[in-house]
């Protein structure tokens, strides 16, 4: 039987702006099963970005439940949901999101540190993430110093380091061109392939039809 570390029911989310309420993703039934890349696909707009912070526990729906590896997250206390994305999800962000004044190794390290990984650990799991990525010859190099592609690699590395559930990635090639942007397609699918990891992927990017398993299609805030 298969695992499932996501299953939502029937979730929505509205916001409201003045008098007037945005539904901002509207009844999304979806299963996402371990060690499986899944895209969640839609222009700007269309929801995904909402529902992938729904399901990285960094936002609550306004109704319907989340499951995440068979605990109902939308019922959790905060704590209990901040122990969840520090210790068994790891984030991906278009922006990158590296300190610049650290190398590319001592931000993935520094991301082990927040985690809590115990000092005599952290080297080895960090060198190791770099090592998943590519990058074992570019670690002492600040951001400035590396690629988009290079740079976008260590955010993964960092992703990745404390060995997650799952990795939430919301559109990671944006910044890319679209060469480079393949390439860190290609890498989560390594990922999945290679390191049994779950990946899901918030993306308008085309060619994620050529990586993913699975695709979800949102419109207007619904799973078409």
């Amino acid at each position: 039987m298969s695992s499932y570390v996501f299953i939502t029911h029937g979730v929505c989310r509205d916001f409201t702006t003045g008098r007037e309420v945005v539904h901002a993703v509207k009844d999304v039934s979806i299963t996402i099963e371990e060690k499986k890349l899944v895209a969640l696909k839609g222009r700007s707009g269309s929801g995904k970005t909402t529902l992938m912070n729904i399901l990285g526990a960094l936002d609550y729906p306004t109704a319907g439940d989340v499951l995440f590896q068979g605990k109902n997250i939308s019922k959790a206390s905060e704590r209990e949901r901040d122990d969840v994305r520090r210790y068994k999800l790891g984030y991906v962000f278009q922006s990158f999101g590296l300190l610049p004044l650290m190398s590319a190794y001592e931000n993935v390290e520094f991301g082990l540190r927040i985690a809590g990984v115990p000092k005599d650990q952290r080297k080895k799991m960090a060198r190791e993430a770099l090592a998943v990525v590519g990058l074992s010859k570019r670690m002492d190099h600040r951001p400035l110093e590396l690629s988009g592609g290079e740079q976008q690699r260590v955010s993964i590395a960092r992703a990745i380091a404390h060995r997650p559930a799952a990795v939430l990635a919301d559109e990671p090639t944006a910044e890319l061109d679209s060469r480079m942007g393949l390439q860190v397609l290609k890498l989560f699918r390594n990922l999945v392939d290679n390191e049994g990891l779950t990946v899901v992927i918030a993306t308008h990017d085309p060619a994620i039809m050529e990586v993913a398993d699975v695709v979800y299609t949102l419109e207007d805030g619904q799973i078409v």
